[in-house]
């Protein structure tokens, strides 16, 4: 217990997770560490290939290199500890390191969930505006908002784990998740805890649907010029250009809405863990395959890095 000063009473919690599975958790870790490694290596891939090919030295590049960077912290705050917790009895984690740990998996969220956001509006002025993309779409502007999405997710991570640290928890201590999530966490808490729900539920509205509907105006003028370009082959392209972002943004958001925009419910715990496997270790697989199997660009400069022949047309 800590000092009696202190409204936090517990000094640790237990991270529930997958302990009910037994022996599979051996399995599980073969599986998560596979994953992992995928990612890491995935992401890694992305960044090289678009550091070295300065024919991706664009602002969309520049985005999903920033966001490739952001994702493998993102895994980082997660899955190393679940990895280690799979292989031990003892599942415990101080309430600092749960606080750390809750702010930056928070802060990466929240930073991830802008920078979409950011590339969808990169979409919207190069597809709507082609001419006067390089004037407004600059390096001075792109640093810019991605300093924004950077420094509002945090800021935003800080006062929703403030929010929750400053709750007292004077047991239990079984958290019902493999990592501190924030509903798990609340649930703990001997309080009443609706006005600062409510404060977190309205976060979570800023965090995941403002920026989702921005996307979705963006896309919105995308479709109508689009629509107006003459050529078939006109309008094949500039629908690919938006087809690896779309797929990322609904999967994104899709899992991020399920669990934090939703009325509360108590017994929704391990389905809650099955989404938080699908958002914490699927989603920042799925990013960098996405963008390198439906991206003829990032294709062709992947194998020009690896020294692979590439296809030209003949005209």
């Amino acid at each position: 217990m800590h000092d009696s000063n202190r409204t936090t009473m517990v000094a640790q919690f237990i991270l529930v997770g997958f302990s009910s599975l037994g022996e599979l958790q051996l399995l599980l870790f073969m599986v998560f560490l596979l994953l992992y490694l995928t990612i890491l290596l995935a992401n890694a891939t992305i960044m090289a290939v678009i550091h070295c090919s300065r024919t991706l030295h664009t602002p969309m590049y520049g985005f999903l290199f920033i966001l490739s960077f952001s994702e493998s912290c993102y895994t980082f705050v997660i899955i190393p500890q679940l990895l280690a917790h799979l292989l031990s009895a003892i599942k415990s984690i101080s309430f600092a390191a749960c606080a750390t740990q809750l702010f930056f998996f928070l802060g990466f969220a929240c930073t991830n969930c802008f920078l979409i956001a950011m590339m969808g509006y990169d979409r919207y002025v190069a597809i709507c505006h082609p001419l006067r993309y390089t004037l407004i779409m600059n390096k001075r502007l792109g640093l810019g908002l991605v300093s924004l999405s950077g420094v509002t997710g945090f800021f935003i991570a800080l006062v929703a784990t403030n929010l929750i640290c400053d709750m007292p928890f004077c047991g239990p201590n079984r958290v019902n998740h493999y990592f501190c999530d924030m509903a798990p966490i609340i649930k703990l808490a001997c309080t009443d805890t609706h006005v600062k729900e409510l404060v977190l539920f309205s976060l979570s509205i800023l965090v995941i649907m403002v920026p989702f509907l921005l996307i979705l105006i963006s896309y919105g003028f995308i479709v109508n010029t689009i629509l107006k370009i003459p050529s078939a082959e006109g309008k094949r392209k500039a629908f690919a250009t938006c087809a690896s972002h779309l797929t990322v943004v609904f999967v994104h958001y899709g899992c991020a809405s399920i669990i934090y925009l939703r009325p509360k419910s108590k017994s929704a715990s391990d389905k809650d863990q099955l989404v938080a496997v699908t958002y914490t270790v699927v989603t920042p697989l799925l990013n960098p395959l996405v963008y390198s199997l439906r991206n003829q660009e990032l294709k062709t400069a992947l194998k020009r890095v690896l020294g692979m022949p590439v296809a030209t047309k003949v005209v």
